[in-house]
């Protein structure tokens, strides 16, 4: 027994359990034992080929940089209109104090263009995006702020979700859900986590960061793979002497561009391992370039991978772009942005991206489909000026037009065409039949 005190064991069990009790730096509420919260302190996940992988080393990452830039700057190059739903069908409502927000500013330092690709870099990085909505108190939308994160929690307390934000020291502030844009790639199952794509994938990631390592330690070698001498070394000493000094030796030979290399007799140099060829290392690469593509949901050839492309399947692909891979983003911008920033009830305005924007073809082919529009009654020339880009005309360019031709099968006009033969005339020698006499 212990006269002077706790006793060793029960001190180690005492500080036991108060790190087990521990948050992480942040949040008292998450025991040290969560890798998640050792995640968020230190940022970066270990992969199985023992390759530190963080979101800045993920971009360092040829085919996940190109995948990245693509979406996030398709997404953030395509127009937002906002629809009036009215009687006569959906009006474009440019005038809403909405649309600068979305197309030119959403606050004073950041245009639009920046912050949707800020927002898609997040999204496709870690999942996830925040951005904070400022409300006048008439409930009008006066900006929107980016906001890091790092920084945001999401948590439910009592049946209602709310998001607990700390910016750099500051005290934290709680948000309600209408405050927060909350863009989310892929949620779990609780409805408040989500799963993050260099976290879910850091195994795909870490090896084309490995070979991309190694790649660059080959070539800055010289091109010649790990070697092994061979000689008649009678010490470690001796081997260690040996091996610095023909290290120096290629060095040098590389440095003075000779291509012979001097060896001491009886020596001899032997690769060790499997050179880049054997090992098939570009195929092991183009290989990551297609798993970049499934992490991205995007046909390889927008990874600039025309390994496979044909001109029909890249047409192919390109179509597959539009219908699967940007529209399930432009839905989840859409649903998020209409849920915040427009009332539900009596909703009667939508905010919708211009899908037909990324569908633009080249001049010909846009002429001779704005042309089909005016002539079968679907489009105004007008709606085909503005959709060219040019200035409305008024008058008759705001009037709908057919074709005169296509009428009822039976009520086409039946008067022969000028100098056409004479219905009687069936002798063919221009004079008239006995029934004309």
């Amino acid at each position: 027994m212990n006269l002077f005190g706790p006793s060793q064991r029960q001190i180690e069990a005492a500080v036991a359990a108060t790190l087990e009790k521990r948050s992480s730096l942040e949040n008292p509420s998450v025991s040290l034992s969560d890798p998640a919260a050792w995640k968020a302190i230190f940022g970066s996940w270990q992969s199985a080929s023992q390759v530190e992988v963080t979101p800045d080393k993920a971009m360092g990452v040829t085919a996940f940089w190109a995948g990245v830039c693509f979406l996030a700057g398709s997404i953030a190059s395509i127009p937002i209109y906002l629809y009036d739903q009215t009687e006569s069908g959906q009006q474009r409502a440019d005038n809403n104090p909405l649309y600068p927000l979305l197309n030119e500013a959403p606050n004073d330092h950041t245009s639009a263009f920046t912050w949707r690709m800020w927002a898609m870099v997040n999204l496709l990085q870690n999942g996830r995006c925040y951005s904070l909505i400022e409300r006048a108190k008439s409930g009008k939308v006066l900006n929107i702020y980016p906001l890091q994160y790092t920084g945001m929690t999401v948590e439910r307390v009592q049946g209602r979700l709310r998001y607990r934000y700390r910016d750099g020291g500051i005290a934290e502030i709680i948000y309600e859900p209408s405050s927060i844009i909350d863009l989310v790639w892929m949620p779990k199952a609780d409805g408040l986590g989500h799963y993050n794509p260099i976290e879910t994938m850091r195994n795909s990631l870490g090896a084309s960061i490995a070979m991309d390592d190694y790649a660059a330690k080959f070539f800055a070698n010289g091109g010649i793979p790990p070697l092994q001498l061979v000689g008649p070394l009678s010490s470690p000493d001796a081997i260690t002497r040996a091996a610095v000094d023909m290290v120096a030796a290629i060095k040098a030979a590389k440095k003075d561009q000779r291509p012979i290399l001097p060896m001491p007799t009886m020596h001899e140099l032997k690769p060790i391992g499997l050179d880049p060829e054997k090992g098939q290392m570009i195929e092991a690469r183009r290989f990551q370039v297609e798993e970049m593509a499934r992490l991205l949901g995007l046909p390889p050839v927008f990874l600039q991978d025309l390994t496979h492309g044909t001109f029909t399947n890249t047409e192919q692909q390109d179509l597959h772009l539009t219908k699967h891979a940007l529209r399930q983003w432009f839905r989840r911008w859409e649903d998020e942005l209409n849920l915040k920033l427009i009332a539900r009830r009596g909703r009667k305005t939508r905010i919708r991206f211009d899908e037909d924007e990324i569908m633009r073809g080249d001049f010909l082919s846009r002429m001779e489909g704005y042309a089909r529009g005016v002539q079968n009654a679907l489009v105004t020339p007008d709606d085909a000026r503005v959709a060219m880009g040019w200035p409305r005309k008024g008058g008759v360019a705001d009037a709908l037009y057919i074709q005169g031709a296509t009428v009822p099968l039976g009520s086409q006009p039946m008067t022969p065409p000028s100098g056409a033969m004479p219905a009687a005339d069936m002798t063919g020698d221009g004079t008239l039949g006995e029934a004309d006499e």
